[in-house]
């Protein structure tokens, strides 16, 4: 087995734990019921929901203590640590975009915690920095969202979060000098820049508390348009629904600036789609007015606009939609492939689609002809595609579960591909490694698809092994082969990361999504416990070895299947996740999930919502997995509300020797803008608690 500095080898050993069982700070139990749909439904730790209060910023700082302690006391914490932030410390870069003459990007020297945006000239090729978001605050915990050049190149707006917040304020730069202007927007969340002129339209709630700590519901979205120079008090209403507080909306504009597209959202399922002139007070044309499909324009002017949608085509279709006539017609019909996204560069259309959960990018001309498919690594994703309509250069960034991240050029007109930059890590060799694609069948006989990573020797041996069972499941987000950074150490350990493209994601489109969606969600749960099975059952793994993790709503699954078989998981990392299934709704923008999750509100919902809830159906006396769960103080997404509630219950709940712990992250949010000191701090904990418990020791 070969060397590697900073980094020890481990071993498998049964049933050893580096640690004592932890004395859990006390939680009091109120208490409280309510009846929901004839059904009663009790809630002691709801006075956890109030993060801010005295009594629970107590119990989160002795919890913190427990957690640290424990995990500190691991021996080889500090030695993961080190070669965390040894792998860390690689040269990165992002795929290049053209705006104004100058292709904008972002680098990293290994050394920062966030990435500083460059630019060159399109003509000179002379390379400048642009913005260092290292500099906007001393610990890192303010970070830059977005960076969005105007089409004529003199001016930009930009997003800054603090401590991880959803809300941002929005920035301006004049680009020939690289200075801020003096104007400053806040209360800014869920919102792109669509510019037009000398100002840009932008999205923001209506209501008056702008914090980023507040837990309350996210009401009233309005548009705005901005003009530089002023200040956010002259900005201009765009548009509004008073009449449904409960619902989002985004603009866009053409790229010839002569119309302006309101898409509007109640949930994840589906938007609206309206259109005017820019300038103009006439009515909206409307291009679609219900919420049942998806409808993204991705490319614009005054004679057509190219939408890629997935109504009466479920792996989605490009069509074209004539503003003067109003009228339709398929550009690319659907295809086999799930069609993920769409770019226009010189005189192409540039589509990327899945298939089996594995990235492919096919150029169409601008009529829909299909032309060509380019040659990508097995197993990989695209990350990036920059292309520009006045540019015959496409940029695309391509990575996989042991590459870092590879950026290519390819040139529209004479054909030629070429590798830009590639990123290694530090005493990493990729080829040691190996990526499996297997298919398994769920309960109800569903075929899913799993990626199976680790070492060659390691997969080639007929034992078992710890494995890092990995999951999603929700949003029609699509999982496929994504680097982390996190799970190299324990790849290199002899681990094995599993990956299953559950339902409920976009893998294969529409239905896939809506299989594991509101009164189909068990099938989610499901999916996930047979590839557990499945992993058990062809030796890679056993009950003992096996860790599970997800965040967000695959902090969910985690909760919810560690209830449900708390005898088939030997840990159990939920992060962020949506732990009370009663009540998450009434948080921030937790009302937009209805349309993925259910209403408790419906008695039918409610009924399965409450059969999986992890929260609520934690049981006394039962022994759960070895359980860390993670989250932050400022998360305003999934308030940590959910995650303190479920610790507290599972502690009181909780039978046998495993340590169910919480780690609190402070000044920190949902994971985005996170700064990289943060995050190998945070990865260091996880994934030395999880190897600890799994017996692996050096």
């Amino acid at each position: 087995m070969r060397w590697l500095p900073l980094l020890v080898y481990f071993i498998w050993s049964p049933g050893i734990s580096t640690a004592q069982k932890p004395q859990y700070p006390p939680a009091k139990q109120l208490q409280l019921s309510e009846v929901i749909h004839d059904t009663i439904i009790d809630d002691p730790y709801r006075w956890l929901e109030n993060y801010s209060a005295p009594e629970v910023t107590e119990w989160v700082r002795l919890q913190n203590q427990l957690t640290e302690s424990y995990i500190k006391s691991i021996p080889f914490h500090e030695k993961l640590n080190n070669r965390l932030t040894d792998l860390w410390s690689y040269e990165r870069r992002s795929a290049p975009g053209l705006k104004g003459g100058w292709y904008y990007y972002y680098k990293n020297d290994g050394q920062n915690n966030h990435d500083v945006l460059f630019r060159s000239n399109q003509s000179t090729g002379i390379e400048e920095l642009v913005f260092d978001p290292n500099l906007l605050s001393d610990d890192g915990t303010a970070s830059l969202r977005f960076f969005v050049v105007a089409d004529h190149g003199l001016l930009a707006a930009f997003g800054v979060s603090k401590s991880g917040s959803d809300r941002i304020e929005i920035r301006l730069m004049d680009l020939k000098t690289k200075r801020e202007l003096s104007e400053t927007l806040t209360g800014v969340k869920f919102s792109t820049v669509a510019w037009e002129g000398n100002g840009f339209y932008y999205s923001r709630f209506n209501h008056a508390d702008h914090s980023d700590s507040s837990s309350a519901a996210d009401t009233f979205h309005q548009v705005y348009y901005h003009r530089a120079g002023t200040m956010q008090e002259q900005d201009q209403l765009i548009y509004e629904d008073k009449t449904n507080p409960k619902m989002t909306f985004g603009a866009r504009v053409s790229r010839d600036e002569s119309l302006l597209f309101i898409s509007s959202a109640k949930s994840s399922g589906g938007n609206a789609l309206k259109m005017k002139r820019t300038g103009s007070d006439e009515e909206y044309d409307v291009i679609a007015g219900d919420f049942d499909y998806t409808r993204t324009v991705v490319d614009a002017d005054k004679n057509r606009v190219i939408i890629i949608t997935n109504e009466n085509a479920p792996r989605k279709k490009v069509v074209e939609y004539h503003p003067v006539n109003k009228t339709f017609k398929t550009l690319i019909p659907e295809r086999s492939e799930t069609l993920l996204g769409l770019t226009r560069a010189g005189n192409k259309l540039i589509a990327h689609y899945m298939k089996d959960a594995s990235s492919k990018i096919m150029i169409f001309s601008l009529t829909g002809a299909y032309e060509k498919e380019l040659i990508l690594p097995d197993f990989c994703s695209v990350n990036t595609m920059n292309g520009d309509p006045n540019d015959s250069l496409l940029f695309y960034r391509i990575s996989g579960f042991t590459n870092p991240g590879s950026t290519w050029k390819y040139n529209l007109i004479t054909g030629e591909n070429q590798l830009f930059y590639q990123s290694s890590l530090p005493e990493f060799n990729p080829d040691e490694f190996e990526t499996r694609q297997i298919f398994y069948k769920s309960k109800d006989g569903t075929t899913i698809p799993m990626f199976i990573v680790g070492k060659k020797q390691i997969l080639a041996n007929q034992i078992t092994h710890p494995v890092l069972l990995f999951g999603y499941g929700g949003f029609n987000i699509s999982k496929t082969p994504e680097f982390l950074i996190e799970r190299i150490p324990f790849l290199e350990a002899g681990g094995i990361l599993a990956l299953p493209n559950i339902r409920g994601g976009g893998e294969y489109g529409r239905q896939w999504h809506r299989a594991g969606t509101k009164l189909q969600k068990q099938n989610v749960f499901d999916d996930f416990i047979a590839a557990a099975e499945y992993l058990i059952r062809e030796e890679y793994t056993s009950s003992e070895k096996l860790a599970i993790g997800g965040r967000s709503n695959g902090g969910l699954l985690v909760g919810a299947v560690m209830t449900q078989r708390p005898e088939l998981f030997r840990v159990a990392l939920p992060a962020v996740g949506v732990m009370d299934m009663l009540r998450f709704h009434l948080f921030t923008i937790g009302w937009a999930w209805t349309g993925e999750y259910g209403s408790p509100e419906n008695k039918d919902e409610f009924k399965a919502l409450a059969a999986y809830s992890p929260y609520h159906n934690l049981k006394k006396g039962i022994a759960y997995p070895s359980t860390l769960v993670t989250t932050a103080d400022h998360d305003d997404r999934v308030v940590p509300g959910h995650s303190y509630k479920f610790m507290a219950r599972l502690q009181h709940c909780h039978k046998g020797e495993n340590p169910v712990l919480i780690r609190v992250d402070e000044n920190a949010g949902h994971g985005a803008g996170k700064p990289v000191i943060k995050i190998i701090r945070e990865q260091t904990d996880i994934f030395a608690f999880m190897m600890s418990e799994l017996g692996m020791q050096y």
